[in-house]
C-alpha cells in the first residue's frame, strides 16, 4: 500500500507536508506514536491504528512486557489531523524522541510510513544493508522463499 521513501522539510513549528500522492488516501486522519526499536516514528491511517489498539487491549497488564509496550505506543500515540495545506503536526514530545529537526524522511512500509531524521536514516540504511547474511543458509524461512 505505501512505498517509497521522501524527503521532506519540518517546518519552524514541526509541521509536516504528506507527499501529494498519498493525501487522499490519509484524508481520514493520522496517528502518530513512536517506533519501539529505532529512534522514529510511525505514522499509521487511522483505520489501521484501530487494529493496532484492538490487539494491544488484548494485551495483559500483568505480563511486564506487554504492559510496557502498550505503554510506550498508546502513551505516546497522537492523533495528526491533515490541514488544508496537507501538513500534520508532529508533537513536540515525538519530535524530540525521533531527534527530527529539519530534514526528515518520509518511508513508506505498506500500512504506515516510519518518519526519520533524514541523517540517522541513511545511517540505518547502511547497517541495514551491511547486517543482511550474505549466505542463504542463514536467513530465516520467510527470506529463503522470497522471490524479488
Amino acid at each position: 500500500m505505501f512505498s517509497g521513501a521522501v524527503s521532506i522539510n519540518l517546518d519552524n513549528k514541526g509541521r509536516l507536508a504528506i507527499p501529494t500522492r498519498y493525501r487522499d488516501v490519509l484524508s481520514d486522519g493520522l496517528v502518530c506514536t513512536i517506533g519501539l526499536h529505532h529512534p522514529c516514528l510511525m505514522l499509521y491511517p487511522t483505520d489501521a491504528w484501530q487494529l493496532i489498539e484492538q490487539k494491544l487491549a488484548k494485551l495483559s497488564s500483568m505480563i511486564e512486557v506487554e504492559r510496557r509496550i502498550a505503554r510506550l505506543l498508546l502513551g505516546h500515540a497522537s492523533e495528526c489531523p491533515m490541514d488544508n495545506a496537507g501538513r500534520i503536526l508532529i508533537p513536540t514530545t515525538l519530535r524530540q524522541y525521533a531527534k527530527l529537526e529539519k530534514s526528515t524522511m518520509f518511508v513508506g512500509q505498506s500500512n504506515k510510513f516510519e518518519i526519520w531524521d533524514e541523517t540517522l536514516w541513511h545511517t540505518q540504511i547502511v547497517e541495514d544493508i551491511a547486517a543482511i547474511p550474505a549466505d542463504i543458509g542463514e536467513l530465516s524461512e520467510n527470506l529463503k522463499h522470497l522471490t524479488i
